[in-house]
């Protein structure tokens, strides 16, 4: 099959759905490649490099979408894109079933096969396919990139010979890819950086990576499993009290990075513009919201502005674009990997299979038909794990309780242990001789020693103790060197196994130990 990367129509849309790299792991697949021509230049892939990968550079569109069997694209395609689809055709892009039913009712009228990107289930299988992720990961950190670009202070604090520097303290409000991404770069930058999700489970990720779960006491618990890994709509009481909880956090912040957003639904107003007002001079909005009107009442989608009482909120739509050359080697990769799962045997067929969860989910339109919405699928869904209860805090009484009842349980073990050990070499010494008795009393309280010195010691330490215990417990060297020259052939060789492990003992316990030493000098 010839799979052909289009060029990107819409005005400031600067990805491609194809990169040199990505087309040289489709020719394994057993696909001849082809792009229009300019297609990558934006995101920094000239034809030139193409053509040394091995792809066919089309002069345009209408040439490319008659050649190819497969069109790939970023955006979702416009009316003449779609005019020039057919039965033979299949197309793979974002679509946004949801909101283009004009455009799902075209792909029925021509007949071809439409992939939609964003439709790609949220089970495991298909994270490698999972462009939304992918590109709201980039998202989440060119938000920080543009808020540092627009913040006019350092993010990490610091103590100069000029003064010193507070640290911003940065609140990201939504701990999905793009919240967990923008964490991980503000926190990377040196910000006090918090943040806040309706799902209680996510607050170990968020701790995780440094930063501070902004805990809001609630009595009914939020859950986003049902939707599948997205955050669910919140009542009315929970978003009242979610609203107190930012306006208490307002004045206190420098920069506020919104993501709180759910595919086909409006943006929910979570910033209102009171707490745009209390906040200070100087400060800085990303809402990463405002395509679908911003959770700020005051975001304009595509432009970023400034507020009287001098807040930056920028609403810009197309941060992936942004860094269209990350951005496309990405989906580039998530196109590739859809592709792959059409071609399963590797032979350049595409086996459009209606029955994988994946590729059934992912499609709108097949066979002159609208496919759209998927049936659920039979995996089920990625989903958080509940939340941990949180452990009881003890008081000082039932903590006292508890370490006496443990004192009382191991003297009650080590009373039982002397006791029945006593009472076994009572045993032995009523029929063995007294000199094998005084050996074998020394060689008892020896394996009692360590014991206790050695076992009830924590794994983590076993390496450091052991390499000093193993050399001083080599004292039985001694022992095995008097016994060498018996008289007895057996007790002759058990001496010389002494000997030769009790060498290891000592050389290898004394090198690991100067070993671990030395980890702590400096060189």
């Amino acid at each position: 099959m010839k799979v052909g990367a289009a060029k990107e129509i819409i005005p400031g849309e600067n990805r491609v759905a194809m990169t040199p790299e990505s087309a040289a792991q489709l020719h394994k697949l057993g696909h001849e490649c082809l792009i229009e021509a300019g297609a990558g230049a934006a995101a920094g892939f000239e034809d030139a490099a193409y053509e040394a990968a091995g792809v066919k550079v089309l002069p345009d569109a209408a040439a490319l979408f008659e050649q190819a069997n497969i069109i790939v694209k970023v955006r979702e395609p416009q009316l003449d894109e779609m005019a020039r689809l057919n039965t033979d055709k299949t197309l793979i892009s974002f679509f946004w079933p949801a909101q283009n039913e004009e455009m799902l009712a075209r792909a029925k009228e021509a007949g071809a096969s439409v992939i939609a990107m964003d439709m790609v289930p949220r089970i495991s299988r298909a994270q490698k396919m999972d462009a939304l992720s992918s590109m709201a990961n980039i998202a989440g950190y060119r938000a920080v990139i543009e808020a540092g670009n627009n913040f006019g202070r350092f993010f990490t604090g610091q103590v100069t010979a000029a003064g010193k520097i507070p640290p911003a303290r940065v609140l990201v409000v939504g701990a999905g890819v793009a919240g967990l991404s923008a964490i991980g770069t503000s926190v990377s930058l040196g910000a006090i950086t918090m943040a806040f999700d309706v799902r209680p489970e996510v607050a170990e990720q968020i701790e995780s990576m440094g930063a501070e779960f902004v805990f809001l006491e609630f009595e009914e618990a939020q859950d986003g499993s049902a939707t599948g890994g997205y955050a669910a709509p919140s009542s009315p009481e929970f978003r009242e009290k979610q609203l107190e909880k930012f306006r208490e956090l307002a004045p206190q912040v420098d920069i506020v990075i919104t993501t709180a957003l759910i595919p086909g639904r409006p943006a929910p107003k979570l910033w209102t513009e009171d707490m745009v007002k209390a906040m200070k001079r100087g400060s800085v909005i990303v809402d990463l919201a405002a395509e679908r009107g911003g959770n700020c009442d005051l975001t304009v989608p595509d432009e970023k502005i400034v507020t009287e009482n001098g807040v930056t909120i920028v609403g810009y739509t197309d941060f992936p674009s942004r860094m269209a050359t990350q951005s496309s080697t990405l989906y580039s990769n998530n196109i590739r990997h859809m592709i792959h799962d059409l071609t399963p045997g590797k032979d350049g067929v595409v086996n459009h299979n209606m029955e994988d969860d994946v590729i059934r989910g992912a499609t709108v339109a097949h066979g002159g038909e609208i496919t759209w919405p998927p049936p659920p699928p039979k995996v089920q869904a990625i989903a958080a794990a509940k939340p941990k209860p949180r452990p009881k805090e003890l008081t000082a009484a039932e903590v006292r309780g508890q370490e006496v009842a443990a004192f009382r349980a191991e003297t009650r073990r080590q009373v039982t242990l002397l006791a029945v050990a006593g009472a076994a070499v009572m045993a032995v010494g009523l029929v063995a001789p007294e000199s094998f008795m005084r050996n074998f009393i020394i060689f008892v309280l020896a394996v009692f020693v360590g014991f206790q010195v050695i076992w009830n010691v924590s794994h983590s330490l076993h390496t450091p103790l052991m390499a000093v215990t193993n050399a001083i417990s080599s004292i039985i060297i001694l022992g095995a060197l008097m016994q060498i020259g018996s008289t007895s052939a057996l007790i002759t060789i058990l001496a010389a196994l002494g000997i030769l492990m009790a060498a290891v003992n000592i050389f290898g316990g004394f090198m690991v130990t100067r070993r671990m030493l030395a980890m702590f000098q400096k060189s």
